[in-house]
């Protein structure tokens, strides 16, 4: 089962703060434990040295003076010892017998050093050198420290009870927090479940700019817009496709009815059947030209790359008219590198030349009998390939659809064709990592310009 993302972030702040608190809270009990042994020892120090006083010297101080420190220092711990072994601190080793449970190691540091302490399960036990006139002697005492156990133990409870309390706290805090973070996206989300393709006209509501869930809602709403064109570019599409596949077949079935309703002339016959083939070949090249741009959209994987040098590729271009059309059309190598390597670039030869075609091809037709220029030039890494006309232009409000299939100027009408050149020519390019740019004004002409980059070994047709 999948936990919600609200569960997650209120799990993860509770255990997050949960290992901060309890990391806190241990720091503060063994470092008050650590404080309550140090404190305990330093008493049964200080008492040692106060028992080695008060019984080695006995004889040496005054009734009172001995009564006193009894008084003031001398309180009964509990389960309190008091042990005298005389020693050999030359020898560094113990005359009189050893019966408590201390090792070696501890009269060895005690010898060593002058004092040592220990702890044997809930008896602490500290232990001195003390000289006398008598000799040497080391003074072990041994107590429990019942009092900082149940010191302990109360803080233990208290912290117990603080992480418990704090915990409870903090899920009630983090699952309203994270409500909280959450309800934007929320709201996005009920927002975009809403929106279908009857009503991709809406957005969501960005109040949020600045922060990340302001780009989230800015990303959806660009999807959303790129998603409405691509469904208004395809609705245009079909309805554009069905007008003109309709238009030749309705011609074709309406002639071969006419002529299959009576007995015709030779003649008729004739004129039918020319009729018939027009609209069949205008069909044929509708339907090639749909054909065309669904290979470009879908087959590329299977396109050849070579190297392709641009200015023989427009002479080439160039050539291919007749007569009368290739006087129309003029070079301009003003602008040409003195590096020829920079004319080259990496692409499909055929659909590069398709492209082209295309473009020219439209220049030729709709400047009349004017003529068109030819440039190239070179831009840092890129190639830019600029075709101009001075022919009838393209209305401001036709160039945004410019690049959509069946899309032709309001004032080309009269001029035969589908609209499928400069899509297909835009196609091409981008697949070649290029880009297509058209500027153009009514009445003064268009200017195409073709920007192909210089691509290395590496370089893959865009998929």
């Amino acid at each position: 089962m999948k936990m919600k993302i609200r569960n997650k972030i209120t799990l993860i702040f509770v255990l997050l703060t949960a290992l901060l608190l309890l990391s806190v809270f241990l720091y503060i009990y063994f470092s008050v434990e650590n404080y309550t042994e140090r404190e305990f020892n330093l008493r049964l120090k200080q008492r040692a040295s106060i028992a080695a006083q008060a019984y080695l010297e006995k004889d040496e101080l005054s009734t009172g003076i001995y009564e006193e420190i009894r008084k003031k220092h001398l309180q009964i711990l509990p389960n309190e010892q008091e042990r005298i072994l005389k020693a050999n601190v030359n020898e560094e080793t113990l005359i009189s017998p050893n019966v408590l449970p201390l090792k070696k190691e501890f009269f060895d540091r005690v010898f060593h050093t002058g004092h040592a302490q220990t702890r044997i399960g809930k008896d602490y036990f500290t232990a001195i050198l003390y000289q006398d006139n008598q000799g040497d002697f080391m003074v072990i005492l041994s107590a429990e420290d019942r009092y900082g156990a149940k010191k302990m133990q109360n803080l233990f409870r208290t912290l117990l009870t603080a992480y418990v309390l704090s915990l409870i706290i903090l899920f009630v805090i983090g699952r309203y927090y994270a409500k909280g973070v959450l309800k934007p996206i929320s709201d996005i989300t009920d927002q975009v479940n809403r929106i279908r393709a009857k009503n991709l006209h809406l957005r969501l509501a960005n109040r949020r700019k600045k922060d990340e869930l302001g780009e989230l809602s800015q990303t959806f709403n660009n999807m959303l817009d790129r998603l409405e064109t691509s469904f208004e570019m395809k609705n245009s599409f079909v309805n554009n496709a069905s007008h003109e596949l309709r238009n030749p077949l309705t011609a074709i079935i309406g002639q071969t009815e006419v002529a299959l309703d009576n007995a015709r002339s030779e003649q008729e016959y004739v004129a039918t059947l020319q009729t018939i083939e027009k609209e069949a070949s205008r069909l044929n090249e509708l339907v090639n030209a749909l054909l065309g741009l669904a290979h470009i959209e879908n087959d590329s994987k299977s396109l050849i790359i070579d190297d392709v040098r641009a200015d023989e590729l427009l002479m080439e271009l160039k050539m291919s008219f007749d007569i009368p059309t290739y006087k129309r059309i003029n070079f301009d190598f003003q602008f040409l590198p003195k590096d020829s390597n920079k004319l080259i670039f990496k692409g499909n030869h055929d659909l590069i030349r398709v492209a082209l075609l295309n473009i020219i091809d439209n220049a030729l037709k709709y400047s009349k009998n004017g003529n068109i220029d030819l440039g190239i030039r070179v831009q840092e890494r890129t190639i830019l390939i600029s075709i101009k006309d001075e022919g009838i232009g393209i209305p401001k409000d036709d160039l945004k659809n410019m690049f959509e299939p069946f899309s032709r100027g309001s004032n080309a009408r009269s001029y035969k064709g589908f609209g499928f050149g400069l899509p297909l020519s835009h196609k091409i390019v981008q697949l070649h990592g290029g880009e297509l740019k058209v500027d153009s004004e009514i009445g003064k002409g268009t200017h195409v310009l073709v920007q192909l980059p210089i691509m290395n070994e590496s370089f893959e047709i865009a998929r």
